[in-house]
């Protein structure tokens, strides 16, 4: 019997049969697993009755795209690449190679599939396949689905972290999971839970930020966004929590640079995230770090792996190598002499998938037959991969209708969330003398200039160029939000590394005409401009100033005598001190994403109230970093003797068009018992004339441990909305999880003392209420 591409006629029977050509040989197989009546679990082990090792071996395996590999293959033949192993991703292997892989059902996964056409073609290959086993595709849709053309590209995750508001980054998740799945994907590598604390490190912008609560939160709620509960069904796709570990505090503040840290700050800060989104959201599948964590690279660290993710935090799911990080165990870290080894060390250590590449199976194929690495092993990777086929539903929804892609796909709703994001993630740094918001018709002629005002720059990274009519500009959102004024635009250049000298004259010249200047500055993650990009996966700096002659545009634009806005679109925190004392009002954007500058523009002109709050420490110079909010007593014990020992703006921080007050902080009982909790309560006023939202956050402080704490710690926060003069009291519950902490032994442990409870608009100690509890 034939399957057609529809089957679920012949799906009604427990057991199909049906006859395939194997090897020049008649087989009969079982097709019991294409019965989706049946328990998942009798149908993976009906299909793992029938698979040969090589079989499971190829489900671990996966590869890149076909078109991914042609760009490399232009005008050379298969013959050629084979002898002369000059432009072929794979050596030795065509792309006409991999899709005969494909229909031998040598692969399980592909990655870099940009297109419906491409996916389902792919599919139609595997289902040629002695099995029929479907591809699981993945693809990194880290603030959407942005590597595909169309798609909604929502704020990227600093710009999410800076809402403070979990909700709408599980909505952004979900419609992302949604476009996803129309275009042929069933698996994000996302999000990214690592904590960033060095701005030097170029994927800041990939992030949440610094401090472990807030990641957590975030995380949890992109991850929920993707899956739902356990993703089963056609319209959600698995999440894939990364990096394990410790990543965005690399030694030398770049890439994949080694980590030194104790178990306990380990454990408080670095696995804090991962912890809580395996305990609490469940993603499916891991991804380890390209670093080596205290002398051992995570891809082949079974502590990590194994120990603490799948037996103490009860991780159930597939891990995923990073791009070639399996190899990387001998080549870059020198741990093993060759590969081969490397694959047995990361296999028998955790990894379940190899990104990506043809070397792999083999080798898993020769250590298993060598009895260096068990079947049994390899069965438990095969287990999980087929069980998140199964669930997705992709054994009975393997292709995708190319002709419904425009229905789902940035449609209105989504591009509201888009939107909804971009106004409450824009952080509002500075408003000296109320110079914001513009009011209509104050400034007849408005200088609008700067790098990054009419390009896809604020989109941020892993995002490919969308069409121009989805995009709202900096400088669209302004031409439609400014009239009646007149809007002058000078362009400088997009390209950072080489702006326009002449045309910076020019603005100059503009400036000295006009009312008023809008200046948009800061760096470039968009991944199109890849020779350009100065943000962003692998764009790490030694200086984290404004890159090129953007200091020279503001200054000399400053000095025409005019009002100045300074905008700041940038994935990293970026060390702005002459810009923070002499221009009156800043506003930080972040990577606002498809509707960022429509967003922008509400808020410079006034519709929307910024409320946006800082999910990073932004310091004054290259020279104070690490600097974190929640560092250690003794951190500033002595000054720098060339500067400020203060950052330029703390975490938590962000102004309003509005004005709120705390007061009447009160705790439900001043002493409480280990194990046992209380209420914490505080009322918050909004004093000024207008509508606004506010962050209220809540820290800790262990005022003496064994192991020293942090001088502050974020635990709990809360959005609100209030109207003008309107008072509203909050409370938030605070408990053991809360108080405790992993001490110098990596003991989790609550101890007795007194703690300070601190809430308030940010993590200065000016704008922060505090309160007494003892634990007894």
């Amino acid at each position: 019997m034939k399957l057609k591409d529809n089957i679920s006629v012949i799906l009604l029977a427990v057991i199909c049969i049906s006859v395939t050509e194997v090897w020049g040989q008649k087989q009969t197989v079982q097709l019991a697993y294409l019965n989706p009546r049946l328990p998942i679990e009798k149908r993976i082990e009906n299909l793992m009755s029938q698979m040969t090792l090589k079989e499971k071996i190829a489900q671990m395996s996966q590869y890149v795209g076909l078109e991914h590999m042609r760009e490399a293959e232009k005008n050379v033949t298969e013959n050629e690449l084979l002898n002369g192993h000059a432009r072929g991703f794979y050596k030795d292997l065509h792309s006409s190679g991999v899709e005969r892989m494909v229909a031998g059902g040598e692969i399980g996964s592909f990655l870099h599939v940009l297109t419906a056409t491409e996916a389902n073609h792919l599919q139609s290959l595997a289902e040629k396949s002695r099995l029929k086993i479907p591809l699981l595709i993945g693809i990194d849709a880290i603030h959407g689905n942005g590597l595909v053309r169309g798609s909604t590209i929502y704020p990227s995750p600093i710009t999410m972290a800076s809402t403070f508001a979990p909700g709408l980054v599980e909505e952004a998740a979900r419609q992302t999971a949604v476009e996803m799945r129309a275009t042929g994907s069933h698996w994000a590598f996302s999000p990214n839970i690592e904590i960033a604390r060095d701005a030097r490190w170029g994927r800041v912008g990939e992030t949440f930020g610094e401090d472990p609560s807030l990641v957590s939160q975030m995380g949890i709620a992109m991850i929920r966004g993707l899956q739902t509960n356990d993703f089963t069904g056609t319209d959600k796709v698995l999440a894939c929590a990364k990096h394990l570990v410790a990543g965005g505090v690399p030694a030398n503040g770049t890439n994949a640079a080694p980590v030194e840290l104790s178990e306990g700050e380990l454990r408080n800060t670095y696995l804090a995230p991962f912890k809580a989104a395996i305990r609490e959201a469940h993603p499916f599948t891991l991804m380890p770090a390209h670093n080596e964590l205290n002398g051992i690279p995570c891809h082949g660290n079974k502590w990590l792996m194994t120990d603490i993710v799948r037996r103490e935090f009860g991780f159930n799911g597939f891990i995923v190598s990073d791009w070639m990080d399996m190899e990387a165990i001998s080549t870059r870290h020198r741990q093993v002499e060759n590969v081969k080894e490397a694959f047995r060390l990361s296999v028998d250590g955790g990894v379940d998938m190899h990104m990506h590449g043809p070397v792999f199976a083999g080798n898993i194929e020769q250590l298993t037959g060598e009895g260096r690495l068990s079947v049994a092993r390899v069965d438990s990777a095969c287990y999980r991969i087929l069980e998140a086929k199964f669930k997705l539903g992709l054994f009975e929804n393997r292709y995708v209708d190319e002709k419904m892609i425009h229905k789902v796909v940035f449609t209105k709703e989504h591009q509201q969330t888009a939107l909804e994001i971009a106004r409450r993630g824009i952080v509002l740094l500075k408003n000296e003398n109320n110079l914001l918001p513009i009011r209509a018709g104050k400034y007849r002629r408005i200088l609008v200039t700067g790098p990054n005002v009419n390009n896809q720059s604020i989109m941020g990274d892993w995002v490919f160029d969308q069409p121009t009519e989805n995009v709202w500009t900096v400088l669209k959102g302004i031409q439609q939000e400014a009239a009646p004024s007149e809007v002058n635009f000078v362009d400088v250049g997009w390209n950072l590394r080489n702006l326009d000298e002449k045309k910076i004259e020019e603005a100059v010249s503009v400036a000295k005409s006009s009312d008023l200047a809008i200046v948009v500055l800061g760096e470039d993650s968009f991944r199109e401009h890849w020779e350009e990009k100065t943000c962003g996966e692998n764009r790490d700096r030694m200086d984290i100033t404004l890159w090129g002659k953007q200091n020279a545009l503001i200054e000399s634009i400053q000095k025409a005598g005019i009002p100045v806005i300074v905008v700041l679109v940038n994935g990293r925190p970026l060390a702005t001190p002459w810009i923070a004392e002499n221009i009156p009002a800043i506003v930080e954007a972040w990577e606002p994403g498809s509707m960022g500058g429509k967003a922008l523009a509400e808020i410079l002109f006034g519709k929307v109230n910024p409320s946006g709050k800082l999910p990073v420490t932004i310091p004054r110079h290259v020279g104070q970093i690490s600097t974190v909010y929640n560092h250690k007593p003794s951190l500033f014990l002595h000054p720098y003797i060339d500067g400020e020992k203060e950052p330029l703006y703390s975490f938590g921080y962000g102004l309003s068009y509005t004005s709120f007050t705390y007061s009447d902080l009160k705790v439900s009982s001043s002493a409480i018992k280990a194990g046992d909790s209380v209420t914490l309560t505080v009322t918050i006023t909004n004093k000024g004339d207008r509508k606004g939202e506010e962050v209220a956050q809540v820290y800790i402080r262990d005022d003496y441990s064994t192991t020293t704490r942090p001088v502050k710690e974020l635990k709990k926060f809360k959005r609100i909305v209030l109207d003008k003069g309107q008072k509203q009291t909050i409370s938030f519950t605070i408990g053991k999880e809360e108080l405790a902490y992993y001490n110098r032994r990596a003991e989790y442990v609550l101890e007795s003392g007194t703690f300070t409870l601190m809430v308030g608009s940010s993590s200065l100690d000016k704008d922060l209420l505090k309160t007494k509890l003892t634990v007894q």
